[in-house]
């Protein structure tokens, strides 16, 4: 008899989950999508002309099987993109390669270019040991910064929370300029309250030391970036259109080769029976039925998976009600210009800066990034030559202040803010939008230090396997997320089901974290 899985997300997890399912096995994925889109948070966004990345995500990875996933999907390009034909950069292509100018479904090459904007300047980010920055500084700033960071190296704090751990990296001086304000703004509370997981996680490799030796070795460093921190690569690749425009192509394999993705579909209840879940209760459409499988991979967050299920120990309850999240708001803007002056060296349209994204470290606005779309990929912009476009983000919680407000309110509140810190002049402001998305980002404080309890229930069920970002409830890369879908199929392709460690292990383990792991390094070597 054919045999089902059910997979709940059709995000970076949900969908990988689905393909790798038709590529190894004979069991058909339904994938189930609460909403109309394709990627979850990775999804792109399309307002008249203009396309929206809710987030920003580089396509990087140090593991060459999600690298030669997403090139299955999608094939470098072959020729010079928009921007580099009017700039003159040069970027590496692919002999054979499809032409951006002419075609679709090609991966670009972009530079990275992401800095801090503090006291009415620009900072390299990670901090960088250049003169600029010590200017920027000044010379109080920086000797203090100096001493800060030599007394972190000697005394170094129990790393009980993420505030230490950044001192312990940075100093508390850098950490106080750099680090906490716009962490508060991230997270609605401060560093040191907030688990030291997360720096763990996202940037376990990351230091003032390692960022200066990067710079120190990079005129002689080679390579393809396996050797580079996560956080210090200057090139990544991206869909011409955007992130979605990669997992809109999976969607549509998926569906190629027989499996089923259902929009509109929302779970709202979860059937057991002893150790195994059978079946999943979803709303369609406005219409109530139960669907039954074999196996199932949840990338809804824990908190609303649990919240469905029946006859949850009272302690399970409590830890993944309980669970933190922080919920998203991005305000699109296109202007006529920015005030913003380019004083790189980067060559750019309309000589803007060359910014991906841009930290505001500003205490006086609550705006925490800002992204230029422009330099994500000249393709996502209608009038890309004479507009910028904009990508303002707020993180909230659902239901306080700026979630409640009207999206004209909450449109000219952003407008006044980037006025306020002189990034533009309100009469440039030629058209916007607002979106909002719940618990974008899983959060590591209050009861989360209790999460291995929820997750060792939610392990009891044998055929159960929750992958990605919420399904995890772990601030996951893109990549990460995917993995995490790779290694529960292999699970399932082995018919082994004890053990989901492979599964959590993901992003946890060394290899998987922002250094370079031993096996890529004896790859390279081989």
């Amino acid at each position: 008899m054919k045999e089902y899985a059910i997979i709940i997300g059709a995000g970076p997890a949900g969908l990988t989950a689905a393909y790798e399912l038709l590529e190894k096995t004979d069991i058909l994925p339904i994938v189930l999508e609460e909403s109309q889109f394709m990627g979850g948070i990775s999804r792109t966004a399309v307002h008249g002309d203009n396309r929206m990345d809710l987030g920003g995500h580089r396509f990087f990875s140090k593991d060459d099987r999600v690298v030669n996933f997403w090139n299955n999907l999608m094939p470098m390009q072959g020729a010079q993109s928009k921007d580099d034909l009017i700039t003159g950069n040069v970027k590496p292509l692919v002999e054979g390669g499809p032409d951006p100018e002419t075609e679709e479904r090609v991966f670009l090459t972009r530079t990275r270019v992401s800095r801090i904007f503090f006291l009415g300047k620009f900072f390299d980010y990670p901090i960088s040991m250049k003169f600029e920055t010590f200017k920027n500084m000044g010379l109080w700033r920086t000797v203090k910064a100096g001493f800060g960071y030599i007394w972190a190296c000697i005394f170094k704090k129990e790393e009980t929370s993420l505030k230490n751990f950044y001192i312990n990296r940075f100093g508390k001086p850098l950490y106080e300029m750099f680090f906490e304000d716009y962490t508060e703004k991230l997270w609605g509370i401060n560093p040191e309250f907030i688990s030291a997981d997360w720096g763990a996680q996202r940037v376990k490799g990351l230091s003032l030391m390692k960022a200066l030796w990067s710079m120190i070795k990079k005129p002689f460093t080679k390579g393809n970036g396996k050797n580079v921190e996560t956080s210090l690569i200057e090139q990544f690749i991206y869909p011409k259109k955007g992130p979605g425009q990669l997992w809109e192509i999976l969607a549509d394999e998926i569906k190629k080769r027989g499996g089923l993705i259902l929009t509109d579909a929302k779970v709202e209840g979860v059937v057991t029976e002893g150790n195994r879940i059978t079946g999943v209760n979803v709303v369609t459409n406005g219409k109530k039925e139960t669907l039954m499988g074999d196996y199932f991979f949840s990338s809804m967050p824990v908190k609303d998976l649990v919240a469905g299920m029946p006859e949850v120990p009272e302690n399970v309850k409590e830890v993944a009600q309980g669970l933190p999240y922080r919920d998203f708001i991005t305000v699109g803007l296109l202007v006529d210009k920015l005030k913003l002056q380019n004083k790189t060296k980067m060559k750019t349209v309309g000589n803007i800066v060359p910014d991906c994204w841009i930290y505001i470290q500003e205490r006086n606005v609550r705006i925490g990034r800002l992204q230029i779309f422009n330099n994500w990929s000249p393709y996502m912009v209608g009038d890309f030559e004479n507009k910028i476009w904009m990508g303002l983000e707020y993180f909230c919680n659902e239901g306080d202040d700026m979630w409640q407000m009207s999206d004209e309110d909450f449109i000219n509140f952003a407008i006044d803010e980037l006025v306020k810190i002189n990034i533009i002049d309100r009469e440039d402001v030629c058209d916007s939008v607002r979106l909002r998305v719940k618990k974008a980002y899983p959060a590591y404080f209050g009861v989360y230090s209790r999460f291995n309890e929820v997750k060792d229930y939610l392990d009891s069920y044998e055929n159960l396997f929750c992958i990605g970002r919420n399904g995890q409830h772990r601030y996951n890369n893109m990549d990460h997320s995917m993995l995490t879908a790779m290694e529960a199929v292999d699970l399932v392709v082995k018919g082994e089901f004890g053990d989901k460690s492979s599964v959590w292990n993901v992003n946890t383990e060394k290899e998987y974290h922002e250094e370079n792991s031993s096996k890529a390094e004896n790859s390279e070597k081989a």
